[in-house]
């Protein structure tokens, strides 16, 4: 467990299960590895070479104002970012339109596929949930935008609105420990555990708290996740016991090579379909790759591994949907 006693910029608050005064940590969790271990992967080779640009499947996606009823809507954006639209609200997730994901405009991994949605192409935006401070998740630029033309209500975990409020001083948003529980626009959200890190720069690292969502809706529960590492499927099952299974979840599967570095933080394809089967989620909307080169593994690698996985796993493919840009998923019953 962390000891380090260095000033917080982000937060302040009681010490936790899962924050020592200073650091958030995950209670029996692997930490990210340090610097030398960094300099081991970047410099020891076996990094496959993405395309420049990859196309998509899919046309960039025109989407209605508003999904209503039973109804529920992904469609994808790109990496973590999609739109969905339920109960007649339109959420984004971890949204990035930036070139890069990257506290630089000139340099940092680059967008290989353009955005499955024009930002100028979005319906009213309610809500944004950002699930940490990572730049391939949480993106001033675009936050910026949001408010400039939507004004949406923003939730994410501790810390984070310290972020977010610097770079749009009138954003509304909602900061939430793990756990807790706010009622907005008729839906109930949850933060729940990931297990995960965050760091902005060299000096700020795990001072931000990262998390998982769950909304509850009129039609249905949606357990988002943003990044995760698989520790032991421990955060599944306790999603599952808690919230009783899910008509959707949305899961990373990418950007997890290699594992010795990767384990802890970045789930594989195999764990995220044995993700879904402790969560019980009827459905599940998979992201995070083929987007930015942020691992070692090619660009179609999660894809042909998640189509071993789930033969492997007895899950029929229509149940847990890879989505490409500009993708669309209504999303059956449970």
């Amino acid at each position: 467990m962390p000891t380090a006693k260095r000033r917080n910029p982000y937060y302040q608050g009681p010490v936790s299960d899962h924050f020592d005064g200073t650091h958030f940590f995950n209670p029996d969790g692997i930490e990210p590895l340090g610097f030398r271990d960094l300099m081991r992967w970047q410099f020891g080779g076996g990094r496959d070479r993405w395309p420049k640009s990859v196309p998509s499947l899919f046309q960039p996606a025109k989407p209605d104002l508003h999904v209503a009823g039973e109804n529920i809507r992904v469609t994808m954006v790109g990496h973590a970012t999609m739109l969905i639209q339920v109960a007649g609200l339109n959420i984004l997730t971890d949204p990035v339109w930036s070139d890069r994901a990257s506290p630089f405009g000139f340099a940092g991994p680059k967008r290989v596929v353009a955005p499955g949605i024009a930002f100028d192409d979005l319906p009213p935006i309610d809500l944004v949930l950002v699930s940490h401070n990572h730049y391939d998740h949480l993106d001033v630029g675009t936050l910026r935008r949001l408010q400039a033309t939507h004004r949406p209500h923003v939730v994410t975990p501790l810390g984070n609105d310290v972020i977010i409020r610097r770079a749009a001083p009138k954003m509304q948003v909602t900061a939430m420990d793990w756990g807790e529980r706010i009622s907005l626009q008729g839906i109930d959200i949850y933060a729940e555990p990931a297990h995960h890190w965050s760091a902005r720069g060299t000096g700020d690292r795990r001072m931000a708290l990262w998390a998982a969502f769950v909304l509850a809706t009129p039609a249905g529960k949606i357990y988002h996740i943003g990044d995760t590492g698989f520790h032991d499927g421990v955060n599944y099952k306790a999603a599952q016991q808690k919230h009783d299974g899910f008509r959707l979840a949305i899961l990373p599967f990418g950007a997890y090579e290699p594992r010795w570095f990767m384990k802890g933080q970045h789930q594989n394809p195999d764990e995220a379909v044995m993700g879904m089967k402790l969560a019980n989620a009827a459905y599940v909307a998979g992201h995070h790759f083929a987007t930015f080169q942020l691992t070692d593994e090619a660009v179609d690698a999660p894809v042909k591994a998640l189509t071993t996985a789930m033969i492997e796993h007895g899950i029929s493919p229509e149940r847990f949907r890879p989505l490409r840009a500009g993708e669309v998923f209504d999303v059956p019953p449970a």
